[in-house]
């Protein structure tokens, strides 16, 4: 068993690579200069039906594992891809999946593994509450069969290119609150429909396209609500645990292609007659790094099977 474990694992990174192969330094290069968003990549992985690996095979993914995920984005960075251009839409949707109303899951789940709709942009953190996600201050008032948004969230990645947004919004007040981590609420918005959302992007140093996201008296349906009202903050931390692991695997896929890329150099960069990584001083730092990353490798996958 484990050893078919194993070929499986194997057979996905031997794909991956494949598809990322038809993507070169160059691809990358000029995405990153003209400050673009990879839409050929994006939907090359999304048809490839890897963005979908986390979701059960009934609503159309492929019901894959955490570390069948981590193991997919990892070689997307080991290829000297970006998998930070998309991988929200792997992992986002673990909310409505775990969270969700029968009908919401019928309703999405479906489309976004099929790649019909994007779930990429996810909203919590705002500039008067940074990480601190129990004092947030958008709001969400319910009014009839409609929820009234108002407030503004920043650092938010892909809001441009996204279809939906899973929102973190406040619908009971702070001071009224004895339980501080309560009160808090999320909601799936369909961006195409909602009106008087303004997305401005970031200028940063890394090409993320993180926005600044404003709601100004934002109406959604009643049923974008997940779960409970006053839950979203539980909902919320019920899948950082996936985010962080998949995360580290991009790390680890970094780490693994600047390896390699400073071996290459070593190997092929000739002073006084003879390559540079004959020297110990080149070789220990390179050696050393590729500890660490293995290291994190066995962390990564300890975490990933619990």
């Amino acid at each position: 068993m484990e050893s078919s474990v194993q070929e499986a694992r194997q057979s996905i990174r031997e794909e991956v690579a494949r598809l990322c192969a038809d993507f070169p330094d160059a691809y990358w290069q000029d995405v990153d200069k003209h400050e673009k968003y990879p839409q050929e990549f994006v939907t090359a992985l999304t048809k490839s039906g890897y963005l979908a690996a986390l979701i059960p095979e009934e609503y159309g993914g492929a019901g894959l594992g955490i570390t069948e995920a981590a193991i997919i984005l990892e070689e997307i960075n080991h290829s000297g891809g970006n998998s930070g251009a998309c991988h929200a839409q792997m992992y986002t949707m673990g909310t409505v999946l775990r969270h969700g109303s029968p009908e919401q899951k019928k309703k999405y789940l479906p489309a976004i593994a099929a790649g019909d709709l994007r779930l990429q942009a996810f909203a919590v953190t705002e500039p008067n509450a940074g990480s601190e996600a129990t004092r947030i201050e958008t709001k969400a008032v319910r009014k009839g069969d409609k929820y009234i948004v108002n407030g503004q969230k920043i650092w938010i990645s892909r809001a441009k290119y996204s279809d939906l947004m899973l929102l973190l919004a406040r619908t009971t007040p702070y001071d009224e609150l004895k339980d501080k981590t309560q009160g808090l609420s999320v909601f799936l918005i369909d961006m195409r429909e909602a009106k008087g959302i303004d997305i401005q992007p970031l200028d940063v140093m890394v090409n993320h396209h993180t926005t600044t996201v404003w709601f100004e008296d934002v109406e959604i349906p009643a049923d974008s609500l997940i779960g409970q009202e006053g839950k979203g903050f539980r909902y919320i931390i019920d899948g950082w645990n996936a985010e962080r692991i998949l995360v580290a695997s991009e790390a680890i896929g970094d780490g693994h292609w600047f390896i390699e890329r400073a071996s290459k150099y070593a190997s092929e960069r000739i002073i006084f007659g003879k390559p540079i990584g004959t020297n110990q001083g080149i070789q220990f730092p390179i050696a050393k790094a590729y500890a660490h990353i293995e290291a994190a490798n066995l962390m990564r996958y300890d975490a990933a099977s619990k």
